[in-house]
């Protein structure tokens, strides 16, 4: 993971953070995380990364390194530095859980701290926040179109840089992945790994089923056989071949992947051919490529495909690769504050979502109130810090893949489909709210 220092932030928090501390304005504050708007494509979104928000905040301080950088840049005064020093997060946090679907301006995090503190600390809560956001999001989406296949995370080397390719597989993980390709998270957070072989493994032999040969034989029981590089059905009357020779030494093959061509075509050739070998055991992975649509059309085409590979398009979220996320100043020194910039206004106040559902638990609306004003629902916000300690132990990430699951089963067909809904989810902003932005 990137290192924690303060330092990875906007140069302006430390301008302002001089200036506040400059003129004594210490009071409490309020900030709040929430979503101007959907993404394209998108119905719904997934909340995800707060458990490194809460490590970033739990830890944060400036070390002698950070403190001699900053006094040789110039810009700033040796007195505050002097009181940088000091400085750590003694706020409180409420926020949704990881794992809840949420919708435009709710308030998904809360942060109410000192103001130095809460302004400091924005730049990475956005950064993280944001990003596991926008891949469970994503991720979510393949798991509402390929309901019991195997998903698993290819996309570390096209993740945009070491902490994101990381993250990913936790968010993809989150919202309903089997597991990753990606080492370190298995080693990190104990994700499931997964993985076969390259095609320089099999061109590295001179003979193709020799390749498929010496991988079984090291992995027997769990070997996963890459069929296409050469002729792909020729492969897999190989990999037939070789199953009924590792049968009859107690070992088997699991599955053949194919990561090229016309993957509905190949996978209907490759389960007839497995099928007549008597092979019916053995599984069919595709990778190459896919998203969420692809997976939509393999399914609409009836490929006998079991599980998939999903690397570029998720951990960029290639279709909505950013969010248009913002962590605003709601309350200062007990006073509501709003911003009236016209497309970027903000409800003021401390706020909650009350969330309603039908007698069947699907999702029906959400209503956004200020937090003392009490709404029918389920409050959806709620605190997870106080003092700048966490108020419970890290959730599980198998208590955050249960979350998420129940929250998807709980959307309503037209928000799980890939389409944009023609009727959008409800979210009330309730009438006191509505009166206070109007003072």
């Amino acid at each position: 993971m990137i290192s924690g220092s303060p330092l990875l932030t906007d140069l302006y928090q430390l301008t302002m953070l001089q200036a506040y501390f400059a003129h004594g304005m210490r009071g409490t504050a309020v900030f709040e995380f929430f979503v101007r708007k959907l993404p394209p494509h998108r119905n719904f979104m997934m909340v995800a990364g707060l458990e490194q928000v809460l490590d970033y905040l739990e830890d944060l301080r400036f070390g002698s390194g950070d403190l001699e950088w900053l006094a040789k840049s110039g810009r700033f005064s040796p007195a505050f530095l002097d009181q940088l020093a000091s400085l750590r997060f003694t706020g409180d946090v409420h926020a949704m859980p990881e794992g809840t679907i949420f919708f435009p301006d709710e308030p998904v995090l809360r942060v109410t701290a000192p103001l130095p503190e809460a302004q400091l600390v924005e730049s990475r809560i956005i950064n993280l926040l944001q990003y596991q956001t926008l891949v469970a999001t994503k991720a979510a989406r393949s798991v509402l179109v390929a309901p019991g296949k195997l998903l698993v995370d290819f996309g570390f080397r096209r993740a945009h840089g070491a902490e994101a390719g990381l993250l990913a597989a936790r968010a993809a993980y989150i919202a309903g992945y089997a597991g990753t390709a990606t080492v370190l998270a298995g080693a990190e957070f104990g994700i499931p790994l997964y993985g076969t072989m390259a095609h320089s493994y099999v061109q590295a032999h001179d003979d193709e089923s020799a390749a498929f040969r010496d991988f079984a034989r090291l992995y027997p029981g769990a070997t996963v056989l890459l069929v296409d590089t050469y002729d792909t059905l020729a492969a897999v009357r190989k990999v037939a071949a070789l199953a009924h020779e590792l049968k009859r030494e107690g070992m088997a093959i699991r599955g053949v992947r194919l990561d090229s061509g016309d993957l509905a075509a190949l996978a209907k050739g490759a389960r007839k051919i497995l099928d007549d070998a008597g092979l019916t055991e053995v599984t069919i992975f595709a990778s190459g490529n896919l998203d969420e649509y692809r997976l939509a059309e393999l399914s609409a085409a009836g490929a006998p495909i079991d599980g998939f590979g999903v690397g570029t398009s998720l951990v960029t979220s290639s279709d909505a690769p950013y969010l248009d996320a913002v962590y605003k100043l709601q309350e200062y020194a007990g006073r509501p504050r709003l911003k009236r910039s016209p497309g970027k206004a903000t409800w003021p106040g401390r706020k909650q979502v009350h969330r309603q559902t039908d007698a069947e638990g699907r999702l029906l609306r959400d209503v956004v109130s200020l937090e003392s004003d009490a709404q029918s629902g389920v409050p959806l916000v709620v605190p997870v810090m106080k003092g700048g300690k966490r108020l419970h132990p890290p959730e599980s990430l198998e208590a955050l893949r249960a979350r998420a699951a129940s929250q998807l089963r709980a959307l309503p067909q037209r928000l799980a489909a890939l389409e944009v809904a023609a009727e959008p989810y409800e979210v009330d902003i309730a009438p006191k709210l509505r009166e206070l932005a109007r003072v």
